[in-house]
């Protein structure tokens, strides 16, 4: 256990609220959780990112009203009078260094004594100036470079992640890929996603009855239904496979992209479900997908679904991509989701695993442990791949 000192955590592009919104279940928003534990930090400041100053006022009043203000712990948006980040490096070095000059003052009115910097923005970690902050982690749990929803701001990361090797800031990131191309200097370490624990013991709950009412076999994806899907893949696997219940559970970024799986009867799109549903349909699924497009960005990403997916015990069947290998032999790997059919029947037939094996691997691969290897990067700490049963080693 690491010793109570004064933290900055600082989001990426969505804010506070947006974390409460989503159960508090992305990478960010549970390292936060950690920071915010009362045997963890002394003090925290937590930062959202910026925001458009003529709109963010009523908003600003909403995100302080959920968030649990008190002498130690207090949340800060910074404003400025434009929407979005300006595209070339002279505007982004200045808006950064302004952000940070925010969290500077905002620590100091706190009292903050040297705090540790997190950040989860690429562009706050190598363009803000924190001279006054002990020491600054930038987490990675994407690769913004090879993000195509933000192309316009790739040169902006490409020097962001130089200006990371270049003085030698602490890295943590989810997958080897992202290390690789920060090409760090200083302190780092390969941190994969993982679970919460609370979440995945003892006997499972009762699936949502529009869930219940599919017929098995049911292969389930859980994740932003975007670019990032291989929606042709998809097709290939209902149409080779017309007993398979294919079900898509996530947020419709891009509901164009579902059009050719219109008329499809085995495939079932639901958009919004909460988090303890997700948790529910994932124990009762008898298949899980990772059905992701072989692309730069999908290289580097360490599934977080893919965690949760074994954690409810599910077999999976998943593109073989460096992060998503060394899980265990129930983690079927192909070269495309097109390749999924020929897998199918070996995958289903594994069927659940035993809750021994289940409980094992929530237990090593628990959000707790990842936090403490984030945490210790100060001290040298240092991480790689997990191992065959998806633990990190010590």
């Amino acid at each position: 256990m690491q010793s109570q000192r004064d933290y900055v955590f600082t989001f990426s592009y969505e804010t506070y609220s947006d974390a409460r919104a989503r159960g508090m279940m992305r990478p960010p928003d549970r390292l936060l959780s950690t920071l915010m534990r009362a045997d963890r930090s002394r003090r925290l400041l937590v930062a959202n990112p910026y925001r458009w100053a003529p709109s963010a006022v009523a908003r600003r009043v909403v995100e302080r009203s959920i968030f649990p203000t008190s002498d130690s712990r207090r949340l800060v948006t910074p404003l400025r009078a434009v929407r979005s980040d300006p595209v070339d490096l002279d505007g982004v070095s200045r808006s950064y260094r302004n952000y940070a000059g925010t969290l500077d003052r905002e620590s100091s009115r706190m009292g903050l004594e040297s705090p540790s910097v997190m950040t989860t923005n690429p562009l706050v970690a190598g363009f803000g100036e924190f001279d006054w902050a002990d020491d600054v982690t930038y987490y990675g749990r994407d690769d913004w470079l090879s993000s195509p929803a933000r192309q316009q701001y790739w040169p902006a990361y490409k020097a962001a992640y130089q200006r990371i090797a270049d003085q030698g800031m602490l890295v943590a990131a989810v997958s080897q890929e992202i290390i690789d191309r920060i090409a760090p200097t200083g302190n780092h370490a390969v941190v994969p996603n993982g679970v919460e624990p609370a979440e995945w013991s003892g006997a499972p709950a009762t699936p949502p009855a529009w869930f219940d009412s599919i017929p098995g076999p049911r292969a389930v994806y859980v994740g932003t239904i975007d670019s990032r899907l291989d929606i042709d893949g998809i097709v290939t696997l209902a149409s080779a496979k017309p007993e398979l219940q294919i079900v898509l559970v996530g947020p419709l970024v891009d509901r164009p992209l579902l059009v050719p799986l219109r008329g499809l009867p085995n495939v079932t799109v639901r958009d919004y479900v909460g988090r303890s549903e997700v948790v529910a349909v994932l124990r009762s699924a008898e298949l899980c997908l990772v059905a992701h497009r072989r692309t730069e960005l999908t290289a580097a990403m360490s599934p977080l679904k893919l965690y949760e997916y074994l954690a409810a015990g599910a077999p999976v069947i998943s593109i073989d991509l460096p992060p998503v290998r060394g899980l265990g032999d129930r983690v079927f790997l192909v070269d495309s989701v097109g390749d999924f059919a020929d897998v199918a029947d070996a995958a289903l037939a594994s069927g659940p695993a035993t809750e021994k094996d289940r409980l094992a691997f929530v237990t090593s691969n628990s959000w707790q442990a990842r936090h403490e290897i984030i945490l210790g990067l100060r001290n040298g700490a240092h991480a790689s791949p997990p191992d065959s049963n998806g633990k990190a080693p010590d």
